[in-house]
């Protein structure tokens, strides 16, 4: 039986930037807007984002929640108020990593009344937070700065609650915030399938950077059109 407990602490980490491998259970929290909420209760926005210091000193890496999504898929992972397992108050539609983090779109499901509550919360502004539940599955720990790295959590749930980890992430800023320069680089690279150079080259000056013959060899053109559609999807 494994106990939760917050980010905030965590004695059982290996320091000097050597893996951790552990099963202890843990819990994330950002912060939403009720402005990304509509009337039949569905919301969207980001449950963890990549690369940003949280209250407990860890950072979340690209990657971390990959094989999770792949194992158990939207519906695998259950949707809780307060990481309550009594209180399931609805489902998730979709669940994916992306340039930013961990997006999500779920549904408070009207027919349960714990749910038709915290929707009223939700719309106050009184229950502003999204927190994830899960087990570290391999983290380092840097002995000066103190910092801990997530590199692969094993998720399965997400929580509407009260209290943020990540104060700065809203929904309402998801889609209007731009990505810098080093985070559409870092996606073109691990998402769109493009070398280091090549992402640095599309960053500093667009398509044309590219060599001609890195086209010809096989549709880079359409592929970075997506890349630059997936990016629009996100931040607009």
């Amino acid at each position: 039986m494994s106990r939760c407990r917050g980010a905030q602490g965590a004695p059982f980490l290996l320091v000097g930037g050597q893996v951790e491998q552990g099963r202890r259970s843990e819990q994330k929290a950002t912060r939403f807007d009720v402005k990304g909420l509509k009337e039949d209760g569905s919301f969207e926005g980001y449950a963890s984002l990549f690369g940003q210091e949280d209250l407990g000193r860890d950072v979340v890496m690209p990657g971390a929640f990959r094989s999770s999504l792949a194992k158990r898929g939207p519906r695998g992972i259950k949707m809780l108020y307060q990481h309550d397992p009594n209180e399931v108050i609805g489902v998730w539609m979709k669940l994916s990593e992306d340039i930013r983090g961990l997006r999500v779109e779920g549904k408070l499901l009207p027919d349960v009344g714990r749910s038709r509550e915290v929707l009223s919360l939700m719309r106050a502004g009184a229950v502003d937070g999204l927190s994830i539940g899960y087990h570290v599955v391999k983290a380092t720990k840097d002995g000066k700065t103190g910092l801990r790295k997530l590199i692969e959590v094993d998720l399965w749930e997400i929580s509407v609650v009260t209290f943020p980890m990540q104060p700065e992430a809203r929904i309402s800023a998801v889609k209007s915030e731009r990505p810098t320069e080093r985070q559409f680089e870092r996606w073109l690279m691990r998402d769109a399938g493009f070398s280091r150079t090549e992402a640095r080259r599309i960053v500093a000056g667009g398509y044309k950077a590219l060599p001609a013959s890195r086209d010809a060899r096989g549709g880079d053109g359409a592929r970075l059109a997506r890349a630059f559609r997936e990016a629009a999807r996100i931040f607009n």
